[in-house]
Parts: C-alpha cells; sequence; structure tokens
C-alpha cells in the first residue's frame, strides 16, 4: 500500500512549491511545527508543514536557549509566520511569529494527544515540499476546532475521514466495493481492503469484514461530503462513536500498513479522562509521543 499511496500523492493536483525562487536565499511561509527534535546543544530541528511548500524540514538555532526570541514561536502545533533562509541540506529559521497557539487545547492532555495524532498522520501521508494548500487547510481548520470545542474524539474521526478522501482512499459508502450495487438501509460490512462498504451477500462470507449499523452508514456518508461544522453537530452514543473510531482506524491502519504511535497515548489518556475528568498539560509527566 505504501507504493499506492505515494502514487495517490502524485496522483492528486499538487505541485512542487514554486511560490518562492530556488534563487532566493530568504522566503516567507506561514506553518504548523508538526515534528521537532534536539538538535546540538541548543537548536531545534523542527517539521513544518507549510501552506505553500508542503513539508519542510528545517534548524531554529538557539530556540532551546532561555529567552530565545523562537523558542515560544516553534512550540509543537503552533501555526506561525516563518522567515527561513535556503541551507544546502536544511533551511533556517531566522524569523518566527506565532499566529495561533491554540491555548484551550494545551490546556488539555487529551485534546493535546489528539492534536500530536493529527500531526503523525499529517507527517506520514505527506512528502517534503509537495505543496497541498486543501490539506493545510483542512489540518488548520481541524486544530481550530479541537481547541474551540474541546471535542477530540468526534474532530479526529472527521478529519481522519477527510484526510482520506483527499489522498484517494474514501471508502465507498453509497454502493457495494464489490458488486457495485446500491446498499440497503440495513447493517452491512465493512472491509478496508475491499475498499470500504459491503452488502450482506458480499460481506457474509468475508472473514476480514466486520459489521456496520446503519446508523454508522449515516454518520460517515454525512461526514464525507459536510464541513467541520456540521460535523459537530451529530449526536453519537458511546456505542456508535466506539463502532466510528474502530471503522477509520481500520481504514487509516490499512492504507499505512501500520498503526501510528501517538495512537496508544492518544488512547490511554482518552480512557484517564473518563474516569478521573480532563488532565492539564501542566500535569503530564513528559511522556508524550512527541519531544
Amino acid at each position: 500500500m505504501l507504493t499506492t499511496l505515494h502514487s495517490a500523492v502524485l496522483w492528486k493536483d499538487v505541485r512542487r512549491c514554486i511560490s518562492v525562487p530556488m534563487a532566493a536565499r530568504v522566503y516567507r511561509t506561514t506553518g504548523i511545527i508538526i515534528k521537532r527534535h534536539k538538535f546540538g546543544e541548543a537548536d531545534r530541528l523542527l517539521t513544518i508543514f507549510t501552506a505553500d511548500c508542503g513539508k519542510v524540514r528545517a534548524i531554529a538555532k538557539g530556540a532551546m536557549r532561555p529567552g530565545s526570541k523562537l523558542g515560544g514561536n516553534v512550540e509543537l502545533l503552533t501555526h506561525s509566520q516563518l522567515m527561513l533562509a535556503r541551507g544546502r541540506n536544511l533551511d533556517i529559521v531566522t524569523q518566527a511569529q506565532a499566529l495561533d497557539i491554540f491555548l484551550p487545547m494545551r490546556d488539555s492532555l487529551e485534546l493535546m494527544s489528539c492534536g500530536f495524532y493529527l500531526s503523525e498522520l499529517v507527517d506520514t501521508f505527506t512528502e517534503e515540499n509537495v505543496e497541498d494548500s486543501e490539506m493545510f487547510g483542512l489540518f488548520l481548520n481541524t486544530l481550530r476546532c479541537l481547541s474551540e470545542t474541546g471535542d477530540g474524539e468526534r474532530t479526529v474521526h472527521f478529519f481522519e475521514l477527510q484526510l482520506l478522501g483527499h489522498l484517494g482512499y474514501s471508502p465507498q459508502l453509497q454502493k457495494c466495493a464489490n458488486c457495485n450495487r446500491i446498499l440497503q438501509p440495513e447493517a452491512n460490512y465493512f472491509n478496508p481492503a475491499q475498499g470500504g462498504v459491503l452488502c450482506r451477500e458480499c460481506g457474509y462470507p468475508d472473514m476480514s469484514a466486520r459489521t456496520i449499523s446503519v446508523n454508522a452508514q449515516k454518520v460517515l456518508r454525512l461526514w464525507q461530503r459536510s464541513d467541520i461544522a456540521t460535523a459537530g453537530r451529530v449526536k453519537l452514543s458511546a456505542e456508535l462513536a466506539r463502532e466510528i473510531k474502530g471503522i477509520l482506524r481500520d481504514n487509516v491502519r490499512y492504507v499505512l500498513e501500520k498503526q501510528l504511535k501517538s495512537i496508544d497515548w492518544m488512547d490511554r489518556l482518552a480512557g484517564d479522562s473518563n474516569l478521573n475528568g480532563n488532565k492539564t498539560a501542566s500535569q503530564d509527566n513528559g511522556n508524550g509521543p512527541i519531544q
């Protein structure tokens, strides 16, 4: 599936970053910090998903020093205005100004874990220096919704479904993915390897297919064609939410051929918050999936 994924990226109408001539030494862009690592004694190696240059890697020199002008503006899950200088191997962040730090999200470890999961999805599904403004807009709006509504589970699942559709992996929800007949309003089957929902006749013999309820089919169809505000108004029972979570997670895992690291941490925190209430980011022990 990874080869297919690369083909899907090429198939989409995306283009190499051409907003800034390669001869230009310094350029401006806006982006969201999706990954960071310590680099040397005081620098940070950043992965930034930008609005007009796609995913880029850059060094933020001195970002770890106390009082650094860059430090707070290049934190994980920060939407920033950036000035970068082109380097031989890695670009260098010369200036940064935070546009949105999604403060309400940072007050909840559960919501931050959802943000980390979204970042890992974006990082895994994108290649460097490939512009994709549509995905950037989807990612930014999802982070805003996550921060403003505090609804982590529904927001994450909407993003998963929209991301799959954007990359050409949208599950078939209207017709049987095997026989192409219109699906009846009844419990059917779902198999990501087949491309989506299967009718009862095609799905019953398929040992790898899971059942999908009528309500789950209705919600996924609505989310597939709606915006994030509409999706947020859909009321889900706990049972229906678990079903949709399992279906979309299976679909993402099938496409990537692996499970993302942030999932376990996100699930653990969601379980803890159900038992103990929301824990704030300041109470974390620092063992999150992304440093």
